[in-house]
């Protein structure tokens, strides 16, 4: 087993211990890392001696290590500012995409969203925004994100106090298919609008998430349409992966695999 791959166990065989409220069997935590029970096994001596796992009768559970390691982490966190984790995200996301690169939150009492930061495309062609600009949820990749996010309840508050209205051609008004495509971005992780708040424009968009669950805000490429005529599936998938490993750094951890 090579060093980076025992590593990367290591760090999986945590995520899954911090996942759980129970103490986690040798066969469960190989199956949620899928790795051979016997190179757990070795992983885990090593865990156990530095007394950052504990065995008890029902498994493994984190032990007096792990926390002293966790408050020294979280010290080191609070020196390094969370907007600062995300931005470094945007900007990675931005390299790699070669597109415009946004953050909007949610202003709820409106029904709209605000663009809280970007980093624009070097393309001589690009989607340009201001920070603090404003659009609709309901026709824009962010703001779907946004609502895939909230509860059913939310959602059908939202949909009986707002009326939409077409800003291009495409946009979609119709308050069940808007449903039926917030149920798809809840399914898949991901917004993406073609046209719909501006003409020529494509939103691709995935929620970030802190330590707590909670949703800090969309992040969302911007980019024309035409450029993404082939690639907008390989763009949704990038997105998603970038929120994912923005809100990893601000501490979220989904839960494990049974």
């Amino acid at each position: 087993m090579s060093a980076p791959q025992s590593v990367a166990r290591l760090i999986h065989i945590l995520e899954a211990l911090c996942a759980s409220a129970v103490p986690v069997g040798l066969a469960q935590l190989s199956r949620a890392i899928r790795a051979p029970k016997s190179s757990v096994a070795a992983l885990m001596r090593g865990l156990t001696e530095a007394q950052i796992v504990v065995t008890t009768e029902a498994g493994y559970r984190l032990g007096p290590g792990a926390f002293g390691l966790g408050s020294a982490l979280m010290e080191a966190r609070r020196r390094l500012q969370s907007s600062d984790l995300v931005r470094a995200g945007m900007r990675r996301l931005a390299e790699r995409s070669g597109e415009t690169v946004l953050l909007a939150v949610r202003d709820a009492r409106s029904g709209m969203m605000t663009y809280v930061d970007t980093i624009e495309s070097r393309n001589a062609v690009r989607f340009a925004v201001t920070v603090g600009d404003r659009r609709p949820l309901y026709c824009t990749a962010g703001g779907r994100a946004l609502l895939a996010a909230e509860s059913d309840k939310e959602l059908r508050r939202y949909f009986e106090h707002i009326k939409p209205r077409r800003l291009t051609l495409h946009t979609e008004i119709n308050k069940r298919r808007l449903m039926e495509a917030i149920a798809a971005v809840r399914a898949c992780g991901v917004a993406q609008t073609f046209d719909q708040a501006a003409d020529g424009v494509t939103g691709t968009a995935a929620v970030i998430r802190d330590a707590s669950g909670a949703v800090i805000g969309a992040l969302v490429v911007a980019a024309p349409s035409a450029r993404l005529a082939d690639g907008g599936a390989e763009l949704a998938a990038l997105v998603r992966e970038a929120a994912g490993g923005i809100s990893r750094s601000l501490g979220h951890r989904t839960p494990a695999a049974g």
